[in-house]
């Protein structure tokens, strides 16, 4: 799987799979998770209403990821996935990786090319930026074969980019 880092606004990613950095509501919310659903427009929120209404009445757990339609959104499908706030005080590590794996998995099952990830907890969840490029590195780096041969870290503003890249230079 290549990987790339790209600068920029992940709802402009044409791409097979956007991944959502969503709320455990999938009502949307903000951050990543308004931008999408504004973006992709009322197919997104209704598709996340009917899981609500059916399979995930409590929400979406944390760490776990679905698909719903991409909407009008530059992509087919939209990965849904709740990632951890951050915590100094317990390792939740396992869970934000758990995001990219777990979203990496349902891209797999649509059969998906191509996957655009955002820095998941690293906005509003306050996990530390570094640390979250180095989680999502690793879990691309070391992903088992798929149908997917392109994996896009969408980082917003040239500073979270310029760590990216210094992070991803380390190996």
């Amino acid at each position: 799987m290549d990987i790339a880092l790209v600068e920029g606004d992940i709802t402009a990613e044409r791409v097979d799979v956007v991944v959502n950095a969503a709320n455990s509501s999938l009502l949307g919310g903000g951050g990543v998770d308004g931008a999408i659903h504004r973006r992709g427009g009322p197919a997104i929120l209704a598709e996340c209403r009917a899981l609500r209404a059916s399979r995930y009445g409590r929400g979406l757990p944390t760490g776990q990821a679905v698909a719903t339609t991409a909407g009008e959104l530059p992509a087919r499908w939209v990965v849904h996935t709740v990632g951890p706030v951050w915590s100094d005080t317990e390792d939740r590590t396992a869970l934000l990786r758990g995001c990219y794996t777990n979203s990496l998995a349902v891209a797999d099952e649509l059969g998906a090319a191509s996957i655009a990830f955002p820095l998941i907890s690293a906005g509003v969840y306050g996990w530390p930026v570094e640390d979250a490029v180095r989680q999502a590195l690793s879990v691309l780096r070391s992903a088992t074969p798929t149908t997917i041969t392109e994996a896009r870290l969408v980082l917003f503003g040239a500073d979270t980019h310029a760590i990216a890249e210094r992070v991803y230079a380390e190996g």
